[in-house]
């Protein structure tokens, strides 16, 4: 071990009398596990000690803020996460935070859970903040890297502005791998829908996640046309405060037909994309929304933006989102979408299918609120 390495490795090993200190009790009594982790209680506080591990389905430390844990968790883990319904609420006891590495056991301070969720009861998943972030040398250490994948490519980008249809399966297809290993049949149903719309839903049979996370578009069988009869609604956002829809007519869709956004009941707006361009755009939107691993800056001013995605490719594409006009911007493995409601200050959320996808945008001088790299 080096001298750096030595200093950056907090000095106390957890044994198991120091754990029975800091949950003033017997380590034998409460002890519990919680996908990989191993989680002590007591009337003073609780211990969490997880694998050096980067597996998302494992308990362990997610970045140098965060610790999740996933369930499903016994019922006094619950209990004491959630808050007991029945007794004294422990929420606010210390939870100390430990990670194994070989033969020690390497404290790493206290944290607080900043969200939760539970079914039928049950916790699920945990996730914790880290009262002091860790240095950038120990979460190398404690949160070992997953052996090296190859990233989704950028083949798509080429046919943006040719061939559309490529591009979208292209996207697609690289981005949500597959759920079965053969190309499902095609439907002999008639449909009156666009080709671009039916390409979509034929991609969502093995890649559910090309329909939306966060904004859907719809089964075939649950668009509906609106109260007047016009327009035909394909896709909604997750709250049902806008919608997107065609024209709606008996001659038979256009080839590559206008989208209109509309919100509540305020006159529709064109999005400056056709369909083809608008399916690509909602996708990039969607994969950066639902992705595992994320990059979320506060808001930046338009100089920050440029300096973010100076090592980036433009999509190039007119604004998606008459709300708050978006541009996107990607790296293998990576979206980044950056919109805009007409002030002097850029939102921007990166979304990444590998840790290591978020690398371009690691060294950026900026305040995260959350980064996963």
């Amino acid at each position: 071990m080096t001298d750096q390495d030595s200093a950056v490795i907090p000095a106390l090993v957890f044994d198991e009398d120091h754990v029975s200190v800091l949950v003033g009790g017997s380590v034998s009594a409460g002890c519990f596990m919680v996908g990989g982790a191993s989680i002590v209680i007591g009337q003073a506080g609780m211990v969490i000690i997880v694998e050096a591990n980067d597996a998302p389905a494992r308990s362990g430390v997610w970045s140098a803020e965060e610790v999740r844990l996933i369930g499903p968790a016994p019922a006094p883990v619950t209990e004491r996460m959630m808050g007991s319904p029945w007794g004294t609420d422990g929420r606010s006891l210390p939870i100390h935070i430990a990670v194994r590495l070989g033969e020690g056991v390497l404290d790493l301070g206290t944290a607080k859970v900043s969200q939760a969720s539970t079914s039928d009861g049950v916790l699920t998943n945990c996730e914790l903040r880290f009262e002091a972030p860790l240095s950038r040398q120990l979460l190398n250490r404690v949160r070992p890297p997953l052996p090296p994948v190859d990233l989704p490519g950028l083949e798509w980008l080429r046919n943006v502005n040719g061939d559309r249809a490529a591009a979208l399966e292209q996207f697609v297809t690289g981005w949500y791998p597959a759920a079965g290993a053969t190309e499902p049949p095609a439907s002999c149903a008639p449909s009156r829908l666009p080709a671009r719309l039916r390409q979509l839903h034929r991609l969502a049979k093995q890649r559910p996640g090309a329909l939306g996370t966060q904004n859907r578009i719809l089964p075939e069988p649950d668009m509906h046309t609106d109260h007047l009869g016009e327009m035909l609604v394909f896709g909604v956002e997750n709250q049902g405060g806008f919608l997107w829809s065609l024209l709606w007519t008996l001659d038979g869709p256009e080839a590559d037909p206008t989208v209109w956004f509309r919100e509540f009941d305020e006159e529709p707006i064109a999005e400056q994309e056709p369909l083809s361009g608008f399916l690509i755009q909602f996708s990039l939107f969607e994969a950066s929304m639902g992705a595992d691993y994320l990059a979320l800056p506060r808001r930046l001013t338009a100089a920050q933006v440029a300096q973010l995605t100076q090592a980036l490719h433009p999509v190039p594409l007119r604004p998606f989102w008459p709300w708050a006009p978006t541009h996107f911007y990607v790296a293998p493995g990576l979206v980044v979408r950056v919109s805009n409601e007409g002030g002097e200050e850029f939102d921007v959320w990166a979304g990444a299918t590998r840790r290591s996808a978020l690398e371009p945008l690691a060294d950026f001088p900026v305040d995260w609120t959350r980064f996963d790299g």
